[in-house]
């Protein structure tokens, strides 16, 4: 069991697909859990469907689905970064690096989640997770979190091998899909479709829904 857990992602929403499983196998076994969100995901092309936001009104709605999540996570110590959308990639490495090790020597987690760098798609995503890499190792090395890393980008097993941990999530499926719907101004439009997807026992929603992989990152 683990004595704390610290996830680190730019967006609400990133919690939701690979790791919320996860994230509840924590909370629901009394394993305090943070979540750091560095960004309110302001420059999503999403507004809903129907349309449910604007630009202008679209952070604070994401602001309350993130709320919400957490809320049905069992998180309780979120932290907001209120780093701008889309500019992960071009921050002061230096001050995000500090900052995120100052919440790790805070927070003291014996696992940290979050992106591994190169191979999560989004420039933010590859961003955050090079971000924490750096900050982990400015810890002694007897005095750093394991940090297991999620990878989805095509080819990335060619290149990584075959993720380490594979969890079963399955028990916790119905309340995942909770999670992902609670980001409606996302997730609407397809929510429906994954339910139907998921009750009907399709193998590939089935997958996605009941296992989630991460690969110990080599700090």
């Amino acid at each position: 069991m683990e004595e704390h857990v610290l996830v680190i992602f730019p967006h609400p929403d990133d919690e939701a697909f690979g790791v919320a499983g996860t994230i509840l196998s924590h909370t629901q076994a009394g394993t305090p859990v943070t979540y750091a969100c560095l960004t309110l995901g302001e420059m999503g092309r999403n507004m809903g469907r129907p349309l449910i936001a604007n630009r202008e009104t679209l952070p604070e709605i994401r602001k309350n689905e993130l709320n919400e999540a957490c809320r049905l996570l069992g998180i309780e110590d979120l932290r907001r970064f209120g780093m701008r959308d889309k500019t992960v990639e071009f921050a002061d490495e230096d001050a995000l690096q500090s900052r995120i090790f100052d919440m790790i020597e805070e927070v003291n987690p014996s696992l940290i989640i979050t992106f591994y760098p190169g191979y999560a798609v989004h420039p933010d995503h590859d961003a955050t997770g090079a971000a924490v890499i750096q900050a982990v190792r400015r810890l002694p090395e007897g005095e750093r979190p394991t940090v297991h890393a999620l990878a989805f980008s095509e080819g990335c097993e060619q290149v990584l091998g075959e993720p380490d941990i594979v969890y079963d999530v399955s028990e916790y499926s119905d309340q995942k899909m909770k999670v992902i719907e609670a980001h409606k101004s996302q997730t609407a439009g397809v929510i429906e479709t994954m339910k139907k997807r998921f009750l009907e026992e399709d193998e590939t929603m089935k997958e996605r829904m009941s296992t989630e992989r991460f690969w110990t990152y080599p700090i």
